[in-house]
C-alpha cells in the first residue's frame, strides 16, 4: 500500500477535469469515426481538444525511456489490432471495429479512457463484443468500495464475462492500472481473477478500469513498430476504459461527463460538479 497513491478531495477535482478533457476527445474522435477517415485525421480531432483545453498528452513521446516513444496522443486499434495501434493514413472501412485509447494531463493530473465504435455497418457479432465489453468494465467499476480489494474488480469482470453465453478472449498480458500523477502506477489490475492477496481497496484511490476482449482467444502478438498489439488468431477485439475513484461516499467515474451517475445508481458519489 506504501506505493500506492491516496488522493484527497482536493486532488481527485484536479483529475476530474483532466478526466473530462479524455471525455471530451472520447466523444469528438468517436463522433467522428467513419468510412474514409483515417486514423490520423481523428488523432488530429484529440490534438485540438487537448489544445482547446490546454492540456497534454498522456501519450505522446511515452516510452521514449525505452527507445521507442509514442508517436500520437491517442491509441487507435482497428479489427484485430487490439491495443497500442498507431494511427496512420489507413481509411476506415464499412464495419470496422475501431477502439479508440485517450490520455489527458491537467494540472499534473491524469486521466486515461478507451471506448470502442463501430464504423458503418456493424456485424451483430461485433455489437456483441463491444457490449459484453463495455458491461465487464461497469462490474468492475460498482466493486470500487473502501474495504474492498483489487481482486474484486478483477472477479468481477471475469465473473461477468463469462456469464455470457458467447465465450470471449480476455487478454492477459495487459492489465488496468493506478492512476493519478503518473498514468500508470501501482496497483495493476487484471481482467481475469487470481485467488492471491491483492491491494486493500481505500477511499482516494483512482484506478483505470479496462476490460480488453476478443472473438477469438485471448492470445496477442507484438507488430515490429513496437506498439500495435494484435491478435494471434486473426480475431477482433474491443477495448473499454475508465479511471475510477473510490469517494467518502462511494464511486466516481472521472472519464465519463456524467461522472457515472447513470449506470451507478446509489453508488454514485461525485465530489464536484
Amino acid at each position: 500500500m506504501s506505493q500506492i497513491e491516496i488522493k484527497d478531495a482536493a486532488q481527485l477535482k484536479l483529475m476530474r477535469r483532466a478526466g473530462l478533457v479524455v471525455s471530451d476527445g472520447l466523444a469528438a474522435m468517436c463522433g467522428a469515426a467513419a468510412i474514409g477517415v483515417t486514423t490520423r485525421e481523428l488523432d488530429s480531432i484529440g490534438r485540438e481538444v487537448l489544445e482547446r483545453n490546454d492540456a497534454k498528452s498522456s501519450f505522446l513521446g511515452y516510452g521514449a525511456e525505452y527507445g521507442a516513444p509514442f508517436p500520437a496522443v491517442a491509441c487507435i486499434s482497428v479489427n484485430d489490432t487490439l491495443v497500442h495501434g498507431i494511427p496512420d493514413d489507413r481509411p476506415l472501412e464499412d464495419g470496422d471495429v475501431v477502439s479508440i485509447d485517450f490520455g489527458a494531463i491537467v494540472g499534473g493530473w491524469h486521466g486515461d479512457a478507451a471506448r470502442t465504435v463501430i464504423v458503418g455497418s456493424a456485424d451483430p457479432a461485433d455489437v456483441a463484443l463491444v457490449d459484453a465489453t463495455r458491461e465487464a468494465m461497469w462490474a468492475g467499476a460498482r466493486q470500487m468500495r473502501d474495504g474492498g480489494r483489487v481482486g474484486d474488480v478483477s472477479r468481477a469482470i471475469e465473473g461477468y464475462v463469462k456469464s455470457l453465453p458467447v465465450r470471449y478472449g480476455s487478454l492477459r498480458e495487459y492489465t488496468g492500472h493506478g492512476i493519478g500523477t503518473q498514468m500508470h502506477m501501482e496497483p495493476d489490475v487484471p481482467n481475469w481473477y487470481r485467488p492471491r492477496p491483492t491491494a486493500r481497496l481505500r477511499t482516494g484511490m483512482v484506478l483505470a478500469i479496462e476490460p480488453m476482449l476478443t472473438r477469438g482467444t485471448h492470445h496477442t502478438l507484438e507488430l515490429d513498430d513496437e506498439w500495435s498489439v494484435v491478435s494471434r488468431d486473426g480475431s477482433r477485439g474491443s477495448h473499454w476504459e475508465n479511471t475510477v475513484a473510490i469517494t467518502p461516499g462511494g464511486v466516481w467515474v472521472l472519464t465519463e461527463a456524467d461522472g457515472g451517475e447513470s449506470l451507478l445508481g446509489d453508488l454514485y458519489a461525485p465530489l464536484a460538479d
